[in-house]
């Protein structure tokens, strides 16, 4: 760029890029960088975890070996003595919360050494202590921790003063980094930068309704705060901003869907979904009535629908779809069904046509006059029923066409694409949405469907641009289902977990079986393809003992070890089991589900890929394997595989879970109450916050550092309203360069997946 007088003037440095090697050396950076730390930006928000007050001590009784740490503790004493067996000297010292001791252990080649470390350790000294808790002789310590003397450690006496009398923070740190460092490195960048530096993304209107200070004095104020209150503000500032940008950009979406162009597909008196509600055997429920009639009304509109159904499980949401694809058909255009797996599409397309009897047979004999057709498409289908499944959709004869990813296929052509229904969204991703919505002449209208209850904050959160309905009733004539911890351990009752099943059997119905694993030899959570529908949402990591230590791996159970035990079992002689999993062949997998279903095979045991759509009616016991090592969302999706007809289901959960635990935790939970409301709560509460998002999912970390969704309700729901109404006067967010710098920067490349499942 030039001056006005034709001077090369050099571009404005962005001062939040620019990388810590050039502002605080090779050396530190290098650490630093182990943290994920490289610019100035990442510096700045890294955030303490904690704040200690001087003279407000860590409790030491909390440590657990092998954890890295920083407590907070006052020095007892501290001896330096030779070390006759080995040569050279050692420094031993104790520092104390007042109650529970820590010793420190320092080594050196001579006494001489280590007289700083025992003039510094001086009895009544307060100070930080970093470093890996190991244990020796039944103490816990330390050894060769960095450490920092409050009041001692500084450059003047006023600085001593000072630092004595205000709050530490305490960062998240590591081995080549201690907090302290950290700390000094944070002020290093921070202080010579003026607010022209540090772009603010919420804009000053906001800020002022809300009484947010600007961004350079929260990070001051998270940073360097001189009393509680300064960290305070500054984090309440933080986590409404990590709000903000959330909703600034959910709420941009939600903008520009209601400007796209769609056509209006009214619903049309005397048509399909006239003949479909005259021949339904059952009475719809209020709830589906009142979605029904919510949905009605948006497909009528030249605007697209955007809208979540959730619903309980078996809480009737098939059947709501069904009646807004056929308005869409009624109205001259096609509506596509996007599952996730082989089995759950090809479940979807049975359900539909049983529901539909002749209206899904235009054309055969016997089909009815004004009928349309289902066509089904998945990847491994046999080149005879694709071709016409593709001509069927091509040509518009399909008025509704069900398939897996293979409808994102560029081969796959609609005549008129109207609405797209997506089930269990958060399986797919953006560009699988996006590939399916842009088959259409205009923005297809979009239902997406989830049978995982979703808490109010999340829905905020994460499906924001859509509007919600949700499903609670469950139709008339299901019996429920009861659910019962069975402690792997306890022979008695895993022998009556077996008898149980076979009882059940002898009764007609059937039974089944879930493991974690396919072979004995996979991983944890079987791998292969998008369209095995094997994954397994294992908790994150064993939990821990109730006294601190890690419960011991156990080999989880296999679907093909398992199978061969049951056969063993005197209880089971004679009675046929089979097996489902997602590395079987389509046909096979096929073959599998219809044996099950008809009773001729009436025990399955399956990995997760019946996990969620599949309908057995006459299926009333679940016996989930290793039940602990899942999450509580989806064993209530397991669960609401049985008890779907007249007959009561019963679930098993066989677990290895101690007492106390956090898996333990969930099972009860799941045990107490069928209310998949409570139980998304509590899997929110008991979950990391990037699984709850789905980033986890996508590999990518949560962008939210501070924003605790189980946690910021409220918070939340204020800055939709701020972020909406922002949008509302300035849909591109042209006005406000620093938003839309936050929002490409925080929620770019997979971050943003989680937010793309509209």
């Amino acid at each position: 760029m030039t001056s006005e007088l034709g001077d090369v003037v050099a571009p404005p440095v962005d001062r939040l890029t620019e990388p810590l090697g050039r502002l605080l050396g090779t050396r530190t950076a290098t650490a630093l960088a182990k943290l994920g730390l490289h610019t100035s930006g990442d510096l700045l928000r890294h955030y303490p975890r904690r704040y200690s007050e001087p003279g407000t001590l860590t409790d030491l009784s909390s440590l657990l070996v092998g954890e890295h740490v920083t407590v907070m503790a006052e020095v007892r004493q501290a001896t330096v003595r030779p070390m006759r067996s080995r040569g050279g000297a050692m420094l031993q010292a104790v520092v104390t919360d007042g109650t529970h001791d820590l010793h420190l252990t320092f080594f050196a080649k001579g006494a001489g050494a280590l007289r700083l470390h025992e003039h510094k350790l001086r009895a009544g000294r307060v100070g930080l202590f970093t470093g890996v808790v190991g244990e020796y002789r039944g103490d816990r310590q330390l050894t060769h921790p960095d450490y920092r003397i409050i009041g001692v450690d500084v450059e003047d006496e006023s600085e001593a003063l000072a630092e004595a009398s205000r709050p530490i923070p305490i960062y998240p740190a590591g081995a080549a980094i201690p907090s302290w460092r950290i700390a000094a490195s944070v002020r290093t960048v921070l202080d010579p930068l003026t607010p022209a530096d540090v772009p603010d993304p919420l804009p000053e209107p906001v800020r002022a309704r809300r009484r947010l200070v600007e961004l350079r004095q929260a990070l001051t104020d998270v940073h360097e705060p001189t009393a509680d209150a300064d960290w305070r503000r500054g984090l309440d500032r933080l986590r409404y901003e990590e709000a903000f940008v959330l909703q600034a950009e959910l709420a941009r979406r939600r903008a520009q869907a209601a400007a796209s162009e769609a056509t209006a597909r009214p619903r049309r008196v005397g048509g399909l979904l006239d003949d479909f509600d005259a021949r339904l055997p059952f009475v719809l429920t209020e709830g589906q009535r009142t979605v029904g009639a919510e949905i009605a009304a948006e497909l009528s509109r030249p605007s697209p629908m955007q809208r979540l159904l959730q619903g309980e499980v078996g809480s009737g949401k098939t059947v709501v779809a069904l009646r807004a694809m056929l308005q869409v058909v009624d109205a001259g255009g096609q509506a596509a069904l996007l599952a996730p797996t082989e089995v759950l599409a090809a479940q979807h397309a049975r359900t539909l046509r049983a529901l539909l009897g002749p209206l899904a047979e235009a054309g055969f004999l016997g089909g009815a006059e004004d009928g349309t057709r289902v066509a089904l498409l998945t990847g491994s289908q046999g080149t005879a029923a694709r071709r016409e499944n593709l001509l069927d959709a091509a040509s518009g004869r399909a008025g509704i066409v069900v398939g897996t990813h293979a409808l994102l296929s560029e081969t796959v052509r609609f005549a008129d694409l109207g609405l797209v229904v997506v089930d269990e969204q958060h399986r797919f991703g953006v560009e699988q949405r996006d590939l399916l919505r842009a088959k259409g002449a205009t923005t297809p209208h979009l239902l997406v469907m989830t049978a995982t209850p979703i808490p109010r904050t999340v829905a905020m959160t994460v499906f924001g641009d859509l509007e919600t309905s949700t499903l609670t009733e469950v139709p008339a004539g299901r019996s429920g289902v009861t659910t019962h911890v069975v402690p792997a351990d306890n022979r008695a009752w895993t022998e009556r977990t077996w008898r149980r099943a076979r009882e059940e059997v002898d009764a007609g119905h059937r039974v089944y079986v879930v493991c974690p694993r396919i072979d004995g030899d996979d991983p944890v959570a079987p791998g292969g393809d998008e369209d095995a529908g094997d994954g397994v949402d294992l908790v994150g990591e064993p939990d821990a003992a109730p006294g601190g230590g890690p419960v011991a791996q156990r080999p989880l159970r296999a679907v093909t070890e398992v199978a061969d035990e049951l056969r063993d079992r005197d209880v089971l002689a004679g009675v046929p089991i089979g097996l489902l999993h997602g590395r079987m062949t389509p046909e096979d997998k096929e073959r599998a589900m219809a044996d099950f279903a008809a009773g001729r095979v009436p025990v399955l045991v399956s990995t997760t890929v019946i996990e969620v759509g599949v309908d057995v009616p006459a299926a009333t016991v679940m016996v989930v394997l290793d039940a602990d090592r899942f999450g509580l969302s989806q064993l209530h999706q397991l669960r609401g595989r049985v008890g779907r007809g007249a007959d009561a289901g019963l679930c098993l959960l066989v677990s290895h879970a101690e007492p106390g635990t956090p898996a333990a935790t969930r099972l009860q939970t799941l045990a107490e109450t069928t209310d998949g409301f409570v139980l998304a709560s509590v899997d929110l509460e008991l979950r990391r916050e990037g699984d709850v998002l789905g980033a986890a999912q996508s590999g990518a970390a949560s962008s939210l550092r501070l924003l605790r969704v189980a946690r910021d309700g409220d918070l939340i729901s204020r800055a939709r309203q701020d972020a909406r109404e922002l949008v509302d006067e300035d849909p591109t967010l042209a006005r406000w360069p620093a938003l839309g710098a936050a929002i490409d920067r925080q929620l770019a490349g997979e971050r943003e997946e989680y937010l793309e499942r509209s």
